[in-house]
This record gives C-alpha cells, sequence and structure tokens, in this order.
C-alpha cells in the first residue's frame, strides 16, 4: 500500500513554550540523561552558590542528600531577588527558576565573573526536577515558593521572619527523565572538594543522610595546597610556584611545579568550573612555558643543535599544574563547560606567566638548570621514540620485509660513512 502524501503546512510546526524545550531534550542542556547529567543538576545549583562566593557575598555553602532522593542546596548569599521583574511581571525567584536565559549573570554589575554562561541552570534544573522548592532569606523575611516539573504551585509567599540571609534549593530529579537518580556519593564529594580549593575562606560541607557520612572542607591555602596533595611525595626538580595576578577583563591564578616523573598532571578551571578539555588559559600557559625557556636557554648556549628548540610535550612532561582564570563572560563548548573559547585569555595568561618565569629564573639559575636538564632528556626520548617509529615504518616499505640469513637493514644518521647507489631495472 502507498502511503498517503501528507502535506507539510504550518500546523505541523510545534511550538515550545517555557521550559518544554528542556524537558524535550535535555540531554542539549546538561549533557546526557545518565548519572553524569543527574549529577549536572547538582552543580548547576551548587556553583550559584559559588558564584556568589567568588563575589565576596557568601561564606558557606552545604549540599545534602536526602534518604527520600531530595538534594538540598544551601547558601548564606544575598538571596535571589523576590521583587517583580519588569519584563515578565514575575518575582525575581519564580523568574530565575523558570524562564531560560534569564539571571543576574547577564548583567556585569550584579557579577564580575560566574561559572554560569547561559543563565539556564536553575531553570533546567526545575524543568527536568518532579518537584523544587525555592527558599530565600531576605530583608528580614523567609519567602518560599513551589514548582512541579517546572510549573509554580501557587504564588510566592512569605512564611516567617528570619535573620539569616541567602538561598536554599530542594529539587527530586524526574525519574521518568533520568536513567538513575541515584547519586554517588564520592563524585560529589570531590566536586565540592575542588570547590573549597578553588574558593579560599569559604566551607563546603556535604552530607549524606543516608549513609551518614559528612564531610567539611576549608582551605586557606587554595590551589598551592591542591597542588602539593597532587605531587604528594614525588620528588620535586622546582619550587612550588604561585601566580596571581589580574590583567585585562581577567584574573589568572596559577600553581605549578616539576617533579622527577614521566607523568603530567594539569587540572584547569574557569570562574570555579572545571575544563577537563582545557582551554585558552591553559594554552597560555604552555606557550609561556615553551617560549620562556627555549629563550633563556638559547642565551645561555644550552639548546642542542641534535634536538633543536623544545616543544610542548618536552615542557609538560614532569609537570603537575592548576590553571585557573575568573572572567566576566565566559565562552564554553556547550552548556556542560569542557573547554574555554574566549581568545583574548590565551594573550593574557601568557603574558602573565612569561613575566613571571623570566623573572623567577634570572634569580634562581640553579632550579633552572634542574629543570632543563629534565626537559632535554623528554626531548631525546622524544625523538628517540620518532626515530624508532620511522625506523619501523621504513623497514614495512621494504620488499619481503624480512632480510636473509644473517643480513640485517642498516640505519645510520648523517652523510658521513654512507653511500648511494643509483640502480635501474627490478632485477637489481
Amino acid at each position: 500500500m502507498t502511503a498517503k502524501k501528507q502535506d507539510y503546512d504550518a500546523s505541523q510546526i510545534k511550538v515550545l513554550e517555557g521550559l518544554e524545550p528542556v524537558r524535550q531534550r535535555p540531554g542539549m542542556y546538561i549533557g546526557s540523561t545518565d548519572i553524569r547529567g543527574l549529577h549536572h543538576l547538582v552543580y548547576e545549583i551548587v556553583d550559584n552558590g559559588v558564584d556568589e562566593a567568588l563575589g565576596g557575598h557568601c561564606k558557606n555553602i552545604s549540599l545534602t542528600l536526602h534518604k527520600n532522593g531530595w538534594i538540598k542546596v544551601e547558601d548564606d548569599g544575598r538571596g535571589i531577588p523576590i521583587d517583580i521583574v519588569g519584563k515578565t511581571g514575575k518575582s525575581g525567584l519564580e523568574t530565575v527558576l523558570t524562564v531560560l536565559h534569564a539571571g543576574g549573570k547577564f548583567e556585569k554589575g550584579a557579577y564580575k565573573v560566574s561559572g554560569g554562561l547561559h543563565g539556564v541552570g536553575a531553570s533546567v534544573v526545575n524543568a527536568l526536577s518532579t518537584e523544587l522548592k525555592g527558599t530565600v532569606y531576605k530583608k528580614g523575611k523567609i519567602h518560599t515558593l513551589s514548582f512541579k516539573r517546572g510549573v509554580p504551585v501557587g504564588e510566592l509567599k512569605v512564611i516567617g521572619d528570619t535573620d539569616k540571609h541567602g538561598t536554599t534549593i530542594e529539587f527530586l530529579a524526574d525519574d521518568t527523565i533520568f536513567e538513575t537518580t541515584k547519586y554517588n556519593y564520592e563524585t560529589l564529594a570531590s566536586r565540592m572538594r575542588y570547590a573549597a580549593y578553588l574558593t579560599p575562606g569559604v566551607t563546603f560541607t556535604i552530607t549524606d543522610e543516608a549513609t551518614g557520612k559528612a564531610e567539611r572542607y576549608y582551605y586557606e591555602g587554595g590551589i598551592k595546597t591542591r597542588l602539593r596533595n597532587l605531587v604528594d611525595d614525588q620528588k620535586p626538580l622546582s619550587a612550588l610556584h604561585y601566580v596571581a595576578k589580574e590583567g585585562n577583563d581577567v584574573m589568572v591564578e596559577i600553581s605549578f611545579q616539576y617533579v622527577n616523573s614521566s607523568n603530567d598532571n594539569i587540572l584547569s578551571f574557569v570562574n570555579n568550573i572545571t575544563t577537563n578539555d582545557g582551554g585558552t588559559h591553559v594554552v597560555g600557559f604552555k606557550n609561556a612555558l615553551v617560549d620562556v625557556i627555549n629563550e633563556i636557554a638559547k642565551a645561555k648556549g644550552k639548546i642542542d643543535n641534535k634536538i633543536g628548540e623544545f616543544q610542548p610535550s618536552d615542557i609538560t612532561e614532569g609537570l603537575y599544574a592548576i590553571v585557573t582564570v575568573k572572567i566576566p563572560e565566559p565562552q564554553f563548548e556547550g552548556q556542560t563547560k569542557g573547554r574555554l573559547g574566549n581568545s583574548y585569555v590565551k594573550k593574557e595568561v601568557e603574558e602573565i606567566v612569561s613575566a613571571y618565569l623570566k623573572k623567577h629564573f634570572a634569580e634562581n639559575e640553579e632550579e633552572f638548570n634542574a629543570v632543563l636538564e629534565r626537559i632535554t632528556l623528554s626531548a631525546r626520548a622524544r625523538l628517540a621514540a620518532k626515530f624508532a617509529r620511522e625506523t619501523v615504518l621504513r623497514k614495512n616499505v621494504l620488499a619481503g620485509g624480512v632480510l636473509p640469513g644473517k643480513l640485517a637493514d642498516c640505519s645510520k644518521r648523517g652523510r658521513e660513512g654512507t653511500e648511494m647507489f643509483i640502480v635501474e631495472g627490478n632485477s637489481a
């Protein structure tokens, strides 16, 4: 039977309103609907508290995993606005939780830096939750508003007096959307721990009611403390470096150290958001290292002609580093924030790190020599590996592949002691 041809007209165009697009295509907003996406809901709300902390308005952020599957995130920041937003005619709390691309992060006066980019964090969590409750402690009153699958239940109401300030968000992830609604405590604890390292002076707490586990993180030393823990008992080849300086529209904070190891470990963050795939801030840091080390090594006549200039892979071997920047309007690859894309950040980081390295190595020649020796060893290993690979490929190209008897393929670098024969015909 031939299918009846169907006309394509305006009646077939579906317009999704409010938070419907999120529920229809959740992966576009949180990356996936597996456990990673489930955890992303928590990160979005915690990051809102972190943004308050970055602005100096918050000292405590707590995360509670309730036995019944509910998540509660509390902060003692300024509290989400509860007055009416002119464009929506709704309270600030309802607007933030129900309107995509709405929030203080679009207004430069509200947040100098923030982890969020699209303004969809809280509203997406609301859309993907069976139930959500927002409570704001502000102006001496406790304000609350509840939702079901993103839709308000009633209106914002005052339920009491308080001398507190801050915001509490409680939500129950929708089990019809997510493959699992069981959270991994260790994963969330790791995220809270990193947030504490990156926000010195702020206390982060996580509690799991089901198991009784509870941890508190507070690090006055910030990323320097985290780097010491990363390096652990490995033999250092350099001092533990720390650079913190403000450039044009960027605050750069970097800690790094060379160790006697073939491993490398570079962690990177933007506005306290992990950038697993690096980005322009990491490229700027590596470029500065490569350029400065090559420059000083040349000036000292310590570049081996057989090796030539060092490459990034030579410089980063044995390098442990934490690269973090804070910028007003971060541009990430996707809502999951895997890689920083702001091009100007590379230049700013490069200039700041280069200036620091030149000054430090000029005053610490012995340390530079120790680092250079390690880098030179890495470069030699790279060239040896390349030569071995080329030899294997060359042998594979030779007809037959295996020479008879005790004969072996020759290999020699340079022209001295070698001859080339030019012959004609297959029998030659």
